[in-house]
């Protein structure tokens, strides 16, 4: 059983250890903010300025007829996901590689994922998860971290905004589906990074997904699954890069020190944003085996040659280095087309894993966790839970109306038993409306100075 006041062992703060006076107004929902002028500016992912890792400066810039022909495509792939699947399952892979169009991302990642067909196979559970009130020592827990996941995104500056009342609500929910596992601080930007791309409910499922199925153990007690796949990189490492396996060997510096946070938060701490959606897109389709090539690339063109590394004689120093990583080796286009040409496959890591998996129990005996086998990717959990096709049906989300429709036209009536029956109006459903009870454990907190963050309605990602 999970004890609550240890918060896993783990305590992620992102990319920077502290947080900095201005994310810390933002975060607290202050006036820090220096400049009418500097306050405005807000990139198209909804950071405002001067959060650098964050901007805007290393993505590509698709032309529009380009996204709207992608966007087409995707519209097609999504009308027919199972076909799609079980049929161009490779193709589906390189459009998700080319990078899926903004506007569809949250809807791919929830049919990636398998998130949808939970979903349905679960209607109502996350509202009744949503309406308990949840273990108060996990709830503590989850309050102080909620100002420190995004502080400079829109969506989460605004103490008590939507966008942490979704992040508090997800959360909780997922302690009360997995008790025994309860929360894990590296959760919490997974779960934002999901939330700025769909409602709660998605995001939730995702979630549960990701946590259950791509990453199985990684956010349990003693994080004993993110130790091994620690020993794993290190072994990878040794065949992409001798030098810097040598250099990580002689320095004793243990992969567990330098690779739990890219792994844990799928490197959404440690990237530009440009290159965090692109990698998501990546491994919600094809698996862990992607996150396992973005620690390789970063490892091998950090310390790859001697001549890099004469500039990390020690362990401290390597470990600054990777603290730091040079932007030319995380710009967009660089790091995805790197990781694409990456030979390292499920295989690999299955067969590293049985053999780490093997000195593990040699020298610290079985695992005290035992966590569900790891599925690698989109067709992987789509071939162990085949759908049914009500299932990845879309419901419509928002209808309008025209006031001139009557009740009796055509379109609102049937025929039933040589009589005319008039159908009940469809329910308007919009999944982007925010909780119009939120949880009175945020109430005291106040928003106030920075922007209000985006309310779920204001971030529609669904066309």
């Amino acid at each position: 059983m999970a004890k609550p006041e240890q918060g896993n062992g783990l305590e992620i703060r992102g990319g920077t250890e502290k947080l900095t006076d201005r994310e810390k107004g933002q975060a607290n929902g202050t006036t820090t903010i220096p400049g009418e002028e500097d306050q405005q500016q807000v990139d198209k992912y909804g950071f405002t300025g001067g959060a650098q890792q964050y901007s805007g400066d290393s993505a590509e810039v698709i032309p529009t007829e380009v996204l709207r022909q992608r966007e087409a495509k995707w519209l097609e792939m999504l009308n027919s996901w199972d076909k799609w699947m079980a049929k161009k399952h490779k193709k589906v892979k390189e459009r998700c590689q080319k990078g899926i169009p903004p506007s569809l991302r949250g809807r791919a990642w929830l049919y990636l994922t398998g998130g949808k067909v939970k979903r349905e196979q679960n209607r109502g559970k996350f509202e009744e998860l949503d309406k308990q009130p949840g273990d108060p020592n996990w709830v503590d827990i989850i309050e102080r971290d909620l100002h420190r996941q995004f502080p400079f995104h829109e969506m989460f500056a605004a103490r008590g905004g939507h966008g942490q009342q979704d992040l508090f609500r997800v959360l909780k929910a997922y302690t009360l589906h997995r008790p025994e596992e309860g929360y894990c601080q590296a959760q919490a930007p997974i779960a934002a990074v999901l939330l700025m791309h769909m409602p709660a409910e998605d995001a939730f499922w995702v979630l549960v997904q990701i946590c259950e199925k791509y990453l199985p153990g990684y956010y349990s007690t003693g994080l004993e699954a993110i130790q091994l796949d620690g020993q794993i990189l290190h072994a990878l490492l040794r065949r992409v890069s001798p030098v810097a396996h040598r250099h990580l060997k002689k320095h004793k510096l243990e992969p567990v020190l330098y690779m739990t946070e890219w792994f844990m938060c799928a490197f959404s701490r440690t990237l530009p944003w440009a290159s965090v959606l692109r990698v998501w897109d990546m491994f919600l389709c094809e698996g862990v085996k992607i996150l396992f090539r973005v620690g390789l690339v970063l490892l091998k063109c950090m310390l790859g040659t001697q001549e890099k590394l004469k500039s990390c004689q020690g362990l401290y120093e390597t470990m600054e280095l990777l603290k730091a990583i040079q932007p030319q080796y995380t710009h967009e286009a660089f790091l995805v087309r790197e990781i694409i040409e990456l030979p390292v496959s499920e295989k690999d890591i299955e067969k590293e894993h049985q053999a780490q998996l093997r000195r593990w129990k040699e020298t610290h005996g079985d695992l005290c966790s035992k966590s569900p086998p790891r599925m690698h990717g989109a067709k992987a959990i789509i071939a162990a839970e085949p759908p049914s096709r009500q299932e990845l049906w879309q419901r419509p989300t928002i209808i309008v109306e025209s006031p001139l429709d009557k009740p009796t036209g055509s379109r609102h009536a049937k025929k039933e038993n040589g009589h005319t029956a008039v159908l009940p109006p469809v329910e308007v459903v919009n999944p982007y409306a925010p909780s119009s009870n939120p949880s009175p454990l945020l109430k005291h907190m106040i928003v106030e100075g920075s922007k209000e963050s985006l309310t779920s309605s204001e971030h529609d990602t669904y066309l």
